[in-house]
């Protein structure tokens, strides 16, 4: 006798996906409308494409067909095969874990996902090891369903799913915005209202490909992003100003929140990336800040399975706290 999981996992795995085109997505390459619309990579999308398994209105599709309004592209997802990454028996902050998702409280300096320069101790290998073969298959590869992703060097929550039926509800939770993720962050300078909202599209930058960065065009290179924002506290040292931020993120862009805040000229702190040299913080002897001060700290989903709705929380880690700490000091001392 099946379970309910396996039920609902073997009507996963048996439909055929259908995505129809809209307007936005007019003119849209058919290996980037896949990627999108079935939360997988590109890379995944362009092997489906090129193993023949994706079709728009019947017909097999080349990666390079600029989709159209009222295409409707159709695909199956090949037998699993097994990941040719390395399980590493490395230590996880598991915040709540069932046989549909495991939640993780991510640190800061772990990849998410193997890449060249980082092929091994990201949280990808880590979950290998830990689950086993309990792992969702979406895209045709045993690997652990990660849903979303957290920049390396951003500590915090992350939801991540261990079968097919968790892995396509909670990214369809996703793509409705319907999965709240909340970080705090401190940014460079004084934000002088108490709350706002960055409404601003964001792209691959045009010049450094690793970056992204707000784009304003008209050939659809940049998707929708929305970053609300309250503020926390301020603080004033030695002629330097910073703020402490709640942000909610609308939708997920790559470096999102990074992006936004540096957009409207308050770069998260430690994050030379997108602040440059403005980001250190001299007061504090700025080597015990390991990457940007933004921590994931609460997340709230519906469980896949039982439908129950989840927060899930996280402390600041310990060297965001010192920061805190010493900001909040040299700032009283100020008074």
């Amino acid at each position: 006798m099946k379970s309910e999981n396996e039920k609902i996992k073997s009507a996963v795995l048996s439909e055929k996906h259908r995505y129809e085109a809209k307007d936005e997505d007019d003119c849209i390459r058919a290996d980037v409308f896949l990627a999108r619309y079935a939360d997988i990579s590109r890379s995944a999308s362009e092997k489906l494409i090129l193993g023949g398994s994706v079709f728009v209105n019947g017909n097999e599709v080349n990666k390079k067909y600029k989709m159209q309004c009222g295409d409707v592209l159709t695909f199956e997802f090949p037998s699993v095969q097994s990941l040719d990454t390395a399980a590493q028996d490395i230590s996880l902050d598991i915040v709540y874990e069932d046989e549909d998702i495991i939640v993780v409280n991510k640190s800061s300096g772990m990849v998410v996902h193997p890449a060249p320069g980082n092929e091994d101790s990201t949280l990808v290998n880590a979950l290998l090891y830990h689950c086993g073969e309990s792992l969702s298959g979406i895209g045709g590869v045993r690997r652990p369903g990660i849903v979303h992703r957290i920049d390396k060097d951003t500590s915090g929550l992350l939801v991540v799913a261990k079968n097919d039926a968790a892995h396509i509800f909670l990214s369809a939770m996703l793509s409705k915005h319907d999965i709240s993720r909340i970080y705090t962050a401190i940014v460079c300078g004084n934000i002088k209202e108490d709350s706002g909202t960055v409404d601003e599209p964001i792209g691959r930058h045009p010049i450094d490909r690793k970056k992204m960065a707000v784009i304003h065009d008209s050939d659809k290179k940049s998707r929708e992003a929305i970053t609300h924002y309250n503020v926390i506290a301020r603080y004033r040292v030695n002629g330097q100003s910073f703020t402490a931020v709640r942000c909610e993120l609308e939708t997920g862009r790559t470096h999102q929140i990074r992006v936004h805040m540096a957009y409207i000229g308050h770069p998260i702190l430690g994050d030379s990336v997108y602040g440059g040299d403005r980001t250190k913080f001299e007061a504090c002897n700025h080597d015990i800040i390991h990457g940007q001060c933004l921590h994931a700290g609460e997340l709230r989903l519906v469980h896949p399975t039982t439908k129950k709705s989840m927060v899930f929380c996280a402390d600041l880690p310990p060297d965001f706290k010192m920061v805190i700490e010493k900001l909040e000091n040299a700032t009283n001392a100020l008074k």
